[in-house]
């Protein structure tokens, strides 16, 4: 179980503004989704959630946890065992096949044991391409590779999972079943989702949203 909070969020290049004051908190179970004009700075947001990138100022807590504060093997640890990332393009590995892929994750620190196997069949069983799991991401589509990234994003049961775009490469009929997969996955868990996109539809279907505007505006 893990909760986020945001206090005070600010991040700026130079003199260039992205946003201000950012905060909000979500518990256990909760999902936000982030939108926004292209160019306001939901990017920069999720990827300062994520750990990826530096607030200019403000706190971030992951459960009890300051990521700021850990050493950088200790920051990448924790950004592997605790935060999970869906991009708009599932970033698969063309040489490796779809469950080589979900374990990914597994094999930057640890070796892949019998039990992370197991995991990772579980998951790409439930993401419906238990018949896909030897293949590579050239003979899969698009939803089915986006299916696959959000199977290695949960391979260890993150506490935040952020999604950037998750559906933005995809069709209407296929990004419905992909977000249809992303909440039921999301409910059967005990950590935070947090996603941004320009759909409209996909914004609908969250409870909260927070919407951002250019600096300036």
């Amino acid at each position: 179980m893990s909760s986020l909070t945001v206090a005070s969020l600010s991040k700026s290049y130079g003199d260039l503004n992205i946003f201000s004051d950012i905060s909000f908190c979500l518990n256990p179970g909760e999902a936000l989704c982030v939108t926004g004009p292209s160019g306001c700075g939901k990017s920069s947001l999720l990827h300062i959630l994520g750990t990826l990138d530096l607030p200019s100022s403000g706190d971030v807590r992951i459960g009890d946890i300051d990521p700021f504060t850990l050493s950088e093997p200790e920051l990448a640890r924790f950004r592997n065992r605790s935060i999970g990332f869906v991009f708009q393009g599932a970033h698969l590995l063309p040489q490796y096949s779809l469950i080589e892929n979900v374990l990914l994750p597994v094999r930057a620190f640890d070796s892949v044991t019998p039990d992370h196997r197991e995991r990772a069949a579980g998951l790409i069983e439930r993401v419906g391409l238990a018949d896909r799991i030897d293949h590579r991401p050239s003979a899969l589509s698009g939803g089915e590779r986006q299916r696959a990234a959000i199977a290695r994003a949960l391979i260890y049961s993150p506490g935040l999972l952020l999604c950037d775009e998750p559906t933005g490469s995809l069709d209407s009929s296929t990004a419905g079943s992909v977000s249809d997969l992303l909440f039921e996955l999301h409910a059967t868990g005990e950590g935070v989702l947090v996603a941004v996109t320009h759909s409209a539809a996909l914004a609908r279907r969250f409870e909260r949203v927070l919407e951002l505007e250019k600096a300036g505006e």
